[in-house]
Parts: structure tokens; C-alpha cells; sequence
């Protein structure tokens, strides 16, 4: 079977062979789905207000995997923080409307999900916990760097070494409070969280890093794509 993995769309001014405003989705992301067997399905953030709860469950009831994936900060007072920093760049509602919407679903359904970078951020939000607006340093700013992870978690499982050399990250901010149910299981050299999982869930699996970047190359960061299209399409 072939799984149908949602993901939600960006807004954008503008593109190439379109006509007006466009929504998008980042090509990795798509590609790295594909060679792993799913096939992709954007989510457009068209939101009227606060979501349709009823609306979106029924939407996600017809996916077999959502995957939550980079773009600019969630907005602070998600986690109940005002802007602390000039650093915050991004924060546009529509997409927190549709990534929190989408995911509660996801989660009331257990379907799988593959949270990366904001999606990382999203995840541990919607479980309760807090963000550091700001690492205050460019350290994670496009580098790659090895990860250290949980052995024996999905993880870990799924790349097959418990120490992937080259992650590569593009962020400002990290996990501060982990959310309820959550489990560490990547961290960086320097102690930042680069991977959690929901330990109550079929396969939630999250990660800080870009493994979309180096997928199409690198057959550790593919296997993330793979175990969590694989886990997809396994009949509920």
C-alpha cells in the first residue's frame, strides 16, 4: 500500500508558473517521502478563524501519516510566553493554526508522525512544554553535526546507529520544557534536544535537524523517511 502522508502547506507572495499568491511546501521534504514509498499531500493553511476540530479530524482520518516540517517560529504565546526577543522571525498564525490542528488530529487517530525543526518545536508545544526563543548563537545555524542517540529508541531504530555524524541544522531556538509524554532521545554535543518521541503514541518521532537536506545522498537520514512511510503504511 502506498501511504498518504499529509503536510502542511506555507503561505507565500508569489511563485514561478503560478498565477498570484501561492501556497508551498519544500521539495526535500516531498522527494525524500517518495523514495521512501508515500506519497506526499499538502495541507493548505486556509484558515477562517479557529480551526474546524470536527473539520480536521475528518480531513487527517484519510492520511496514514502527517509529517510537521521547517519554517519560522512558533508564535510565543502558544507556550504562554510574551516576545522576548528581537531574534523571532516567521510568526504567522495561519501556519500555527494549521500545524497544531493538524497534529491534535493526528494524535487523536494515532496516526504516525514525523515532526522536523519547527515541527520538533510544534510537537512539544502542543504537549505543553516551552521553547528558548533564542539560542543567542549561529552554532546551529547551517552546520552539520553529530547527534547522539537513545539506543533502543524508534530513533535510533530507524537510522541504525546511535550517532548520525552528519545532521544537518538550521535553527534559532530549541527545546526549553520538554512537553508531558514526551522522551528525549537525541541531543547534540552541546546538550541541545535534537530528538524526542511520544512514548504513549504508535510512532511519533521528532527531530531538530534537517534530515531532508542530505536524504537524497545520506542513506542514515533517508531511513527516517523510510521507518516512518513504512510504519505509515502498515494497516491500523
Amino acid at each position: 500500500m502506498t501511504a498518504l502522508i499529509a503536510i502542511p502547506g506555507r503561505i507565500g507572495p508569489a511563485a514561478d508558473n503560478v498565477r498570484g499568491e501561492a501556497f508551498a511546501v519544500g521539495q526535500r521534504y516531498l522527494q525524500a517521502i517518495y523514495r521512501a514509498g508515500g506519497q506526499a499531500v499538502m495541507l493548505p493553511p486556509i484558515i477562517d478563524g479557529t480551526p474546524d476540530p470536527e473539520r480536521m479530524l475528518a480531513v487527517m482520518a484519510r492520511f496514514d501519516g502527517l509529517v510537521l516540517h521547517g519554517g519560522g517560529d512558533v508564535t510565543p504565546s502558544r507556550y504562554g510566553e510574551e516576545p522576548a526577543t528581537e531574534a523571532l522571525y516567521g510568526l504567522i498564525e495561519e501556519h500555527d493554526a494549521i500545524e497544531f490542528a493538524a497534529l491534535e488530529a493526528a494524535l487523536m487517530l494515532d496516526i504516525p508522525v514525523l515532526a522536523i525543526c519547527r515541527g520538533h518545536q510544534v510537537l512539544n508545544v502542543q504537549m505543553g512544554g516551552t521553547l528558548i526563543q533564542d539560542l543567542g548563537s549561529d552554532d546551529h545555524s547551517y552546520k552539520h553535526h553529530p547527534v547522539d542517540v537513545v539506543s533502543g529508541s524508534r530513533l535510533a531504530t530507524a537510522l541504525g546507529t546511535t550517532r548520525p555524524e552528519r545532521c544537518h541544522s538550521v535553527h534559532h531556538q530549541a527545546i526549553k520544557d520538554l512537553g508531558k509524554g514526551l522522551v528525549v532521545t537525541g541531543r547534540a554535543d552541546d546538550g541541545t534536544i535534537e530528538a524526542t518521541e511520544l512514548t504513549d503514541a504508535r510512532w511519533v518521532v521528532s527531530t531538530q535537524w534537517h534530515p531532508e537536506d542530505d536524504a537524497a545522498t545520506d542513506p542514515v537520514q533517508q531511513r527516517i523517511f523510510d521507518a516512518f512511510v513504512a510504519e505509515a503504511a502498515t494497516p491500523r
